[in-house]
């Protein structure tokens, strides 16, 4: 049974800037400039925004940074850093301070200049000690272990996880905003560098700058405003461990708590959903991801995504943008899986538009595949 909250408000704009690269500018910069757009996008004016939501891998107290760059003085706010998972938490969040009244208008906003900045981003967690004696390439390392956990006890294999990287450079190639265009196949992922067997390079999210923003507010006025409101279904989150170490199964996530969750909380099943923005910072999370959300089951995802059945044209819509393999990731990622979601729901992408797409599944991840937070969205014929 759906919850009371399904339909109850919606997100009226989305905005980016800088992503790809964006030398020169900071990350408070491109967030603020991304948050802008958004909410000229939606028609409104930066004086309308009373709630801010916000996490960044820079700032230690972002909804401070955030409302003094912006000159803000908002009536609610929420700083909740869970990693990539962080917005897909603030949606439900902020839905559910609209509906209460503690805000009119939520700004959701994230920045990073990781890209220009060098490469790197200075790490604001505590040191992971039972791990820290292996001195591992954080986070690669901690995914390489799932995947090869996955392979050994599934017969999962690299060209499979290779089939990842395909389609997702195929749905970028049909996306101008994508960082990684152009011919990329299973040979070419396999024989690209080891960076942490058994992920290559093409096995590996890109290193981007960006910022990124949408802004939510009660269904009551998103039907006035200037773009097709998408609407807040429902959501749903999950954790069980914060280190790698710690994680209770190498093979299975949270995402499969969070899913049938927010899947119940939205009132559709999986046979409903049209897109799948699904967080791909390995190509090992797509194939995790599709079997605790449902898609497939446990030990099958890399059967599942054989033959681009997920690319353009497969049985499965997922990662439209080119996801983080492709699109952009400028070290924290869930934000942009919300504004592609969203853009498919308006029945805005252009070459890469999903037919008939009026419910899309939004799936965070953060930390070491640490926390999941799943959304469900809709366009207007679905509330």
């Amino acid at each position: 049974m759906a919850h009371a909250l399904r339909g109850k408000t919606a997100v009226v704009g989305i905005g980016t800037a800088g992503t790809g690269e964006a030398p020169g500018r900071s990350a408070i910069e491109l967030l603020g400039e991304a948050s802008l757009n958004a909410i000229a996008d939606a028609g409104l004016k930066l004086s309308d925004v009373d709630g801010i939501f916000a996490a960044t891998s820079t700032h230690a107290f972002p909804t401070l940074s955030v409302s003094e760059y912006l000159g803000l003085r908002p009536r609610f706010v929420d700083g909740t850093n869970i990693g990539g998972a962080s917005f897909e938490a603030h949606l439900l969040h902020a839905a559910l301070a609209l509906d209460a009244g503690f805000c009119d208008v939520a700004l959701i906003c994230y920045g990073s200049n990781q890209r220009s900045a060098g490469g790197r981003l200075v790490s604001m967690s505590e040191p992971q000690v039972w791990e820290a004696p292996f001195k591992p390439r954080m986070p690669l390392t901690a995914y390489a272990l799932a995947a090869s956990r996955h392979m050994h006890q599934f017969g999962t294999t690299r060209e499979q996880l290779a089939e990842v990287a395909v389609a997702a450079r195929a749905w970028a190639n049909l996306n101008p905003a994508a960082f990684a265009r152009g011919p990329l196949s299973v040979a070419d992922v396999l024989a690209s560098r080891m960076i942490s067997d058994p992920l290559t390079v093409l096995d590996c999210c890109l290193v981007t700058d960006g910022g990124a923003a949408c802004v939510m507010t009660r269904a009551d006025r998103a039907r006035h405003l200037a773009k097709p409101p998408v609407y807040f279904l429902g959501g749903a989150g999950a954790q069980w461990h914060r280190a790698i170490s710690a994680m209770p199964d190498l093979t299975v996530t949270a995402a499969s708590e969070s899913g049938p969750r927010a899947l119940a909380h939205a009132g559709v099943s999986l046979a409903d959903v049209k897109l799948a923005m699904l967080y791909d910072a390995f190509t090992i999370c797509t194939v995790l991801f599709l079997e605790d959300l449902g898609f497939c089951p446990k030990g099958e995802g890399g059967r599942f995504v054989e033959g681009g059945v997920i690319a353009p044209g497969g049985r499965l819509a997922v990662n439209t943008n080119g996801g983080g393999l492709s699109c952009v990731h400028p070290g924290m990622y869930g934000l942009f899986l919300i504004i592609e979601a969203v853009t498919q729901l308006r029945g805005q992408a252009g070459d890469r538009q999903v037919r008939d797409c009026d419910i899309a599944l939004v799936h965070g991840n953060g930390g070491t595949l640490s926390a999941q937070v799943t959304g469900v969205l809709g366009s207007a014929a679905t509330v």
